[in-house]
């Protein structure tokens, strides 16, 4: 992971609003990286920068937000295919075990590669703020991955 890190950032409808407010106290943190969302999540996101954000930072841009198709549309495998490709490293994945989701095996399968491939991942804000107030928030950290060389070359 380089020293500025890229953060996707997703919510589940029920967990939009819990989302918002961990971005409005954590924006001065996560204006130093570069965001992924999907779908509303990141309008919010964005929203939530534009009312944060003085004149100024206005004027010398905010963060880079890059805004996926929606969770159920595609989105989910957009993220999956950026962690696959080493493009996201920290997912905060606030998402609802209480409510059915239309694309519950899209959830799974996200957060299944996010663990397959060490991504520093919290689905909840408790484990949002630990991971954003780590001191290896703002340090290069290579992260060990397990070697699945062999599940790739066996005999089947």
């Amino acid at each position: 992971m380089k020293e500025k890190k890229t953060i996707a950032l997703v919510a589940h409808d029920n967990r939009k609003q819990d989302l918002v407010e961990w971005v409005e106290w954590n924006y001065g943190i996560l204006a130093g990286f570069d965001l992924v969302c999907t779908g509303t999540t990141g309008r919010l996101v964005e929203e939530t920068f534009m009312k944060k954000l003085t004149a100024k930072q206005k004027r010398t841009g905010m963060p880079k937000i890059t805004k996926l198709m929606s969770g159920p549309l595609g989105g989910d495998q957009q993220l999956g295919a950026m962690i696959t490709e080493g493009k996201i490293d920290i997912f905060i994945f606030l998402w609802d075990p209480m409510e059915p989701q239309p694309h519950d095996v899209d959830v799974k399968a996200l957060l299944r590669i996010s663990a397959l491939y060490n991504v520093p991942t919290a689905p909840n804000r408790s484990s949002a703020d630990f991971i954003i107030s780590s001191p290896l928030i703002n340090e290069d950290y290579k992260p060990m991955l397990k070697d699945y060389s062999s599940y790739i070359t066996r005999e089947v």
